[in-house]
C-alpha cells in the first residue's frame, strides 16, 4: 500500500482498522459457513445459495434506508456503530444454530448490520477525501478491509486445528475481533462538521425523497448504474466458488488457504487500483475489473482440476480491487457530500438486490445443469455490462 505519496487522514486510518477487525471476524466464519451448512446441518446446495441471497437482499434495503436517513440527519457515526454492533452479535448466533433457518436468521442480522453501516461509513470516507484522491481513499480503506479477509481465514484454520474441527467454537471466538472493532469506532472516530451549505441541508431535510434530483443526474452516472446492475445480476455468492473447490476434491484447509490467497491479492491491489483510478479515470479501471471477472468466471466454469482454483482465485481478487472502491470514487464525481449516503445506498441496494437473484439463479443452475452453468452465466453478464459501459462516453 503506497501511503508515502498520499497522506491518509486519521479517521480513514481508524475506519480502516475497524473494517480490518470486523472483516477478520467475518472471514473467520465465511469460508466455513457453507461447509457447516452442508456437512453439519445438511442443508441442500440451493438452500445455501438462497440463504446468502436473502441475507444480501436484507442488507440491500438497509443500505439505502440508512444512507437516506443519515443524509437527512447529517449524522453518520451512530449508523456505523450500530451496524458493526449487529454484525458482532451475529457471530454468536451462528455458533448456537442447530438448523439451517437459524443460520439464515443470523446471516440476516449480520447483513442487516452491514446495510446499516455501509452508506454512512462511505459518506464519512468521502468527507475525508478531496477531488484528487477519492480513488486512493476508497482503495486504501478497501485494502485494510481485505487484510482482515487474509487474517480471518488463517485464524480459522488455526482454531479448527486447535478445536479439532469444532466450527461452533470458531464462530464464538470470531466475536472477539468484531467487538474490538466496535470499541475502536466508538472511541476514535469523529465526524467532521458538515461543509454542506445550510441551504442544501434544509432542502434535504424538507424533501420527502432526495432522489427527486435523480432526473437531473448525469446520464453517464445513470448508465453506470445500469451496467453495474447487469453485472451484479450474474455475480452470485462466493460460496459457489468455495463449493466448487470442495467438489473438485480440495480439503477444507486447502479451500480456506485458496480463499486467503484471493484476499491477499485484494489487499495488495486495492490501493494501487484506487490511485490508478485517480489518474486515468474510475470508469476505465472499473471496466478492467469487469473483464477480469468474466475471464475468471469462465475459467471456473471450464476447470476440471482443482489446480486451476489456485490460479483463478487470486486473479479473482484483482477484480474486487478494480471495482469496489473504484465504483464509489466514480459515483462521487456526480453527487454532493450531503446526498452521498442516499446515492451510495441506492447503488449498494441495487447491487444487492441483483446479487440476490444471482445467487438464487446460481443455485438453480448448479442443481439443474451443473456448476459450470452457474459460472458461465456470471461471465456472460459481466461481458454484457462491459459492452454497456463502453457506450458511457
Amino acid at each position: 500500500m503506497n501511503t508515502k505519496k498520499e497522506k491518509v487522514p486519521f479517521t480513514v486510518w481508524v475506519l480502516g482498522m475497524v473494517s480490518l477487525f470486523n472483516d477478520t471476524a467475518s472471514e473467520m466464519i465465511y469460508p466455513i459457513v457453507p461447509i457447516f451448512l452442508s456437512s453439519v446441518l445438511h442443508a441442500p446446495i440451493e438452500i445455501i445459495g438462497t440463504i446468502e441471497g436473502v441475507a444480501e437482499a436484507t442488507a440491500s434495503l438497509m443500505k439505502f434506508v440508512s444512507g437516506y436517513i443519515s443524509d437527512k440527519l447529517h449524522k453518520r457515526k451512530r449508523f456505523v456503530v450500530g451496524g458493526y454492533g449487529l454484525s458482532a452479535v451475529s457471530k454468536a448466533l451462528i455458533a448456537i444454530a442447530t438448523v439451517w433457518p437459524f443460520v439464515l436468521f443470523a446471516r440476516i442480522i449480520d447483513r442487516l448490520g452491514k446495510g446499516v453501516r455501509t452508506s454512512a461509513r462511505d459518506a464519512i470516507l468521502l468527507q475525508n477525501s478531496t477531488p484528487k484522491n477519492k480513488g486512493f481513499i476508497f482503495g486504501f480503506h478497501r485494502s485494510l478491509d481485505s487484510a482482515g479477509a487474509v487474517i480471518g481465514p488463517l485464524l480459522a484454520l488455526i482454531l479448527l486445528n486447535v478445536f479439532k474441527e469444532n466450527m461452533r467454537l470458531t464462530f464464538l471466538v470470531a466475536c472477539i475481533p468484531a467487538v474490538i472493532g466496535v470499541i475502536l469506532l466508538i472511541l476514535f472516530v469523529k465526524e467532521k462538521k458538515s461543509d454542506v451549505p445550510v441551504s442544501e441541508q434544509r432542502a434535504i431535510q424538507k424533501s420527502t425523497f432526495v432522489l427527486s434530483r435523480w432526473k437531473n443526474i448525469s446520464p453517464r452516472l445513470k448508465l453506470f448504474f445500469v451496467a453495474s446492475m447487469l453485472f451484479s445480476f450474474g455475480n452470485s455468492s462466493d460460496v459457489f466458488i468455495i463449493l466448487r473447490g470442495k467438489q473438485l476434491g480440495l480439503t477444507t484447509t486447502l479451500i480456506v488457504l485458496a480463499y486467503v490467497l484471493y484476499n491477499v491479492v485484494q489487499t495488495l491491489a486495492s490501493t494501487p487500483a484506487g490511485s490508478l483510478a485517480d489518474k486515468i479515470g474510475a470508469k476505465r479501471v472499473f471496466s478492467i475489473g469487469l473483464l477480469i471477472f468474466a475471464l475468471v468466471y469462465g475459467g471456473f466454469a471450464l476447470m476440471t482440476s482443482s489446480i486451476w482454483l489456485w490460479i483463478l482465485f487470486p486473479i479473482y481478487g484483482a477484480y474486487i480491487a478494480f471495482t469496489d472502491g473504484v465504483s464509489k470514487a466514480y459515483i462521487s464525481e456526480f453527487i454532493t457530500e450531503g446526498e452521498s449516503g442516499t446515492f451510495f445506498g441506492l447503488y449498494q441496494t441495487g447491487l444487492a438486490v441483483c446479487g440476490f437473484f444471482a445467487s438464487f439463479i446460481g443455485g438453480i443452475l448448479w442443481s439443474s445443469f451443473g456448476p459450470a452453468y452457474t459460472f458461465l452465466f456470471g461471465s456472460v453478464m459481466a461481458l454484457l455490462a462491459f459492452v454497456v459501459l463502453k457506450f458511457n462516453k
